[in-house]
């Protein structure tokens, strides 16, 4: 049984992100890049166990690309893509507006993801943590597409209220990942757009796919939805091409779900191949993929061998 939270910690932490908040919207833009090296060496040695995690998936995803010397420059590169990640998201409501956000963000020329965005025809966007996820959806909303983005609440009900708010600020929508499954049905089924990440560890209870070459437990839910409801799945990201805060909307892969009718292992066939886009995009940035996280957290339980 979980220990009951307080409500006093809560809301002092609460209150110590919002003053890190304001500071750091005090500050001048031209000085982030800075800021977020610092950071990033203080985080690089506090925090050793997610240094070590990272160190152990990175050898697994690349055993041969990277000398252990360049596996830890990696790392300690990772630690300063998302010290800046996590700045830049800070003064994403100051310096970003629907009439500057092409000089922010770099959008494809192929019209397809517009054309399924105008369409009556519901849409899945998949994605994963790389590049800068959240500005993906904040993009869609200063462009005027309403997408359902589906996360876990945070523990913290003050911190979780205060960050639903700025996502939802230019129109985005937050669903719940568990308890609204419904709502997810009823939005695909009145043609609208879910977005979520899909790179998450699922349990022992999960879909087991090929990820950098190891089984990687993986949520059901996605391609289940898909199939289902018949709905198009876009394997998508927001990879950082330069700064100051200079993004390119990547679009990995298009996946039809009429190409998987009457297959018997469609579900799993769906899943692997937005886990293989979402492979190859990162492939060609590894740097920006949270490598810190335990993706590969539970494995597949082999079969015991019958005693005789």
């Amino acid at each position: 049984m979980s220990k009951p939270r307080s409500r006093l910690a809560d809301y002092l932490v609460y209150i110590a992100i919002r003053l890190f908040v304001c500071v750091i919207q005090a500050m001048p833009f031209c000085s982030l890049p800075m800021l977020a090296n610092g950071l990033a060496w203080l985080a690089y040695r506090v925090d050793r166990r997610h240094r070590l995690v990272a160190i152990d998936n990175l050898q697994h995803a690349f055993p041969t690309r990277f000398t252990l010397g360049q596996l830890d420059r990696l790392v300690r590169t990772t630690y300063r893509h998302f010290c800046g990640v996590i700045l830049e998201i800070i003064h994403l409501p100051r310096r970003i507006n629907p009439y500057n956000c092409a000089s922010y963000a770099e959008i494809p020329s192929n019209r397809q993801l517009v054309d399924w965005l105008l369409s009556d025809r519901p849409l899945l966007m998949v994605t994963g943590h790389f590049g800068n996820w959240e500005m993906a959806g904040y993009f869609l909303g200063l462009l005027g597409f309403t997408a359902h983005a589906v996360a876990r609440p945070l523990d913290n009900p003050f911190v979780d209220e205060y960050l639903r708010r700025f996502r939802e600020k230019t129109g985005q929508k937050l669903l719940a990942k568990h308890g609204d499954f419904e709502k997810m049905q009823s939005i695909l089924d009145s043609g609208g757009v879910l977005a979520t990440l899909a790179d998450q560890d699922a349990g022992q209870r999960g879909l087991f796919v090929d990820f950098f070459g190891r089984p990687a437990s993986t949520h059901k839910a996605v391609a289940l939805l898909a199939l289902e409801h018949r709905v198009p799945l876009v394997v998508v990201g927001a990879r950082k091409v330069g700064e100051p805060m200079r993004y390119q909307l990547v679009i990995e892969d298009f996946i039809l779900p009429e190409e998987y009718e009457n297959r018997s292992d469609a579900m799993i066939a769906v899943t692997q191949r937005f886990t293989t886009a979402l492979e190859r995009m990162v492939r060609k940035a590894p740097e920006q993929y949270f490598w810190l996280h335990r993706r590969w957290k539970h494995q597949p339980v082999g079969r015991r061998r019958k005693v005789a």
